[in-house]
Protein backbone atom coordinates (compact mmCIF):
# COMPACT_ATOMS: atom_id res chain seq x y z
CA UNK A 1 0.00 0.00 0.00
CA UNK A 2 1.03 3.46 -0.63
CA UNK A 3 0.90 6.30 1.10
CA UNK A 4 1.11 9.93 0.41
CA UNK A 5 2.84 13.17 1.35
CA UNK A 6 1.30 16.47 -0.38
CA UNK A 7 0.83 20.11 -0.52
CA UNK A 8 -1.85 22.13 -1.79
CA UNK A 9 -2.08 25.90 -2.80
CA UNK A 10 -5.30 27.75 -1.13
CA UNK A 11 -7.32 30.30 -2.28
CA UNK A 12 -5.44 32.47 0.01
CA UNK A 13 -2.03 31.61 -0.92
CA UNK A 14 -1.39 30.06 2.33
CA UNK A 15 0.17 26.14 1.22
CA UNK A 16 -1.40 23.14 3.20
CA UNK A 17 0.35 19.98 3.71
CA UNK A 18 -1.25 16.50 4.38
CA UNK A 19 -0.53 12.79 4.49
CA UNK A 20 -2.86 9.99 3.58
CA UNK A 21 -3.13 6.75 1.74
CA UNK A 22 -5.63 7.60 -0.68
CA UNK A 23 -4.75 10.80 -2.48
CA UNK A 24 -7.57 10.87 -5.08
CA UNK A 25 -10.05 10.52 -2.12
CA UNK A 26 -8.19 13.12 0.12
CA UNK A 27 -7.92 15.83 -2.60
CA UNK A 28 -11.37 15.44 -3.25
CA UNK A 29 -12.40 15.72 0.52
CA UNK A 30 -10.26 18.98 0.62
CA UNK A 31 -11.93 20.72 -2.56
CA UNK A 32 -15.27 19.84 -1.41
CA UNK A 33 -14.89 21.54 2.31
CA UNK A 34 -16.02 20.52 5.57
CA UNK A 35 -12.86 17.61 5.87
CA UNK A 36 -10.72 20.29 7.28
CA UNK A 37 -11.43 23.29 8.69
CA UNK A 38 -8.08 25.05 7.67
CA UNK A 39 -9.02 24.19 3.71
CA UNK A 40 -12.73 24.75 4.19
CA UNK A 41 -11.87 28.27 5.20
CA UNK A 42 -9.92 28.84 1.94
CA UNK A 43 -11.68 27.61 -1.05
CA UNK A 44 -10.64 26.65 -3.44
CA UNK A 45 -7.55 24.21 -2.92
CA UNK A 46 -5.45 23.39 -5.72
CA UNK A 47 -2.78 20.12 -5.62
CA UNK A 48 0.63 21.46 -6.11
CA UNK A 49 2.88 18.88 -4.81
CA UNK A 50 2.68 15.31 -4.30
CA UNK A 51 5.00 12.16 -3.20
CA UNK A 52 4.38 8.68 -2.58
CA UNK A 53 5.85 6.45 0.43
CA UNK A 54 6.33 2.98 1.61
CA UNK A 55 4.65 3.20 4.93
CA UNK A 56 2.73 5.90 6.39
CA UNK A 57 5.38 7.38 8.97
CA UNK A 58 7.31 8.10 6.02
CA UNK A 59 4.48 10.19 4.46
CA UNK A 60 3.83 11.91 7.71
CA UNK A 61 7.40 13.20 8.28
CA UNK A 62 7.83 14.19 4.87
CA UNK A 63 4.62 16.47 5.77
CA UNK A 64 6.29 17.55 8.91
CA UNK A 65 9.18 18.52 7.21
CA UNK A 66 7.98 20.69 4.39
CA UNK A 67 5.05 22.04 6.68
CA UNK A 68 7.83 23.71 8.36
CA UNK A 69 9.36 25.62 6.09
CA UNK A 70 9.11 28.78 4.94
CA UNK A 71 6.96 30.04 2.02
CA UNK A 72 10.03 30.36 -0.18
CA UNK A 73 11.58 27.75 0.51
CA UNK A 74 7.89 25.48 -0.16
CA UNK A 75 7.77 27.58 -3.79
CA UNK A 76 11.01 26.31 -4.42
CA UNK A 77 10.02 22.72 -3.87
CA UNK A 78 6.61 23.02 -6.15
CA UNK A 79 8.92 24.48 -8.86
CA UNK A 80 11.91 21.54 -8.61
CA UNK A 81 14.11 24.36 -8.24
CA UNK A 82 16.91 22.46 -5.98
CA UNK A 83 19.24 25.31 -6.02
CA UNK A 84 16.66 27.26 -4.33
CA UNK A 85 15.40 24.64 -2.00
CA UNK A 86 19.15 24.51 -0.51
CA UNK A 87 19.60 28.23 -0.24
CA UNK A 88 16.65 28.69 1.78
CA UNK A 89 17.53 25.81 3.90
CA UNK A 90 20.00 27.74 4.89
CA UNK A 91 19.66 30.38 8.09
CA UNK A 92 19.27 33.82 6.64
CA UNK A 93 22.40 34.96 8.66
CA UNK A 94 24.62 32.53 6.04
CA UNK A 95 23.01 33.34 3.27
CA UNK A 96 25.52 34.27 0.29
CA UNK A 97 23.54 37.61 -1.41
CA UNK A 98 21.77 36.83 -4.39
CA UNK A 99 18.80 37.07 -6.68
CA UNK A 100 17.06 34.08 -5.19
CA UNK A 101 15.32 35.90 -2.99
CA UNK A 102 13.77 38.43 -4.65
CA UNK A 103 12.76 36.48 -7.94
CA UNK A 104 9.38 36.21 -8.15
CA UNK A 105 9.10 33.27 -10.29
CA UNK A 106 6.30 30.88 -9.90
CA UNK A 107 5.50 27.45 -10.57
CA UNK A 108 3.92 25.70 -13.19
CA UNK A 109 1.01 25.06 -11.86
CA UNK A 110 0.72 21.28 -11.87
CA UNK A 111 1.52 19.06 -9.23
CA UNK A 112 5.52 18.11 -9.37
CA UNK A 113 7.19 15.39 -6.89
CA UNK A 114 8.22 16.10 -3.50
CA UNK A 115 11.54 15.24 -4.73
CA UNK A 116 12.12 14.70 -8.11
CA UNK A 117 13.12 10.17 -8.66
CA UNK A 118 14.57 10.85 -12.22
CA UNK A 119 17.81 11.89 -13.11
CA UNK A 120 18.79 14.08 -15.64
CA UNK A 121 20.57 12.18 -18.55
CA UNK A 122 22.86 14.45 -20.74
CA UNK A 123 22.01 14.37 -24.15
CA UNK A 124 24.11 11.84 -26.78
CA UNK A 125 25.67 13.66 -29.43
Amino acid sequence: MAFWAYMLRCSDGRYYTGHTDNLDRRIGEHQTGGYCDYTSRRLPVELVGNESFPSRIEALEAERIVGGWSRAKKEALIRSDWRAVSFFARPPGERFSTSLETNGGGCSGHPQPFVSSEVEKPASQ
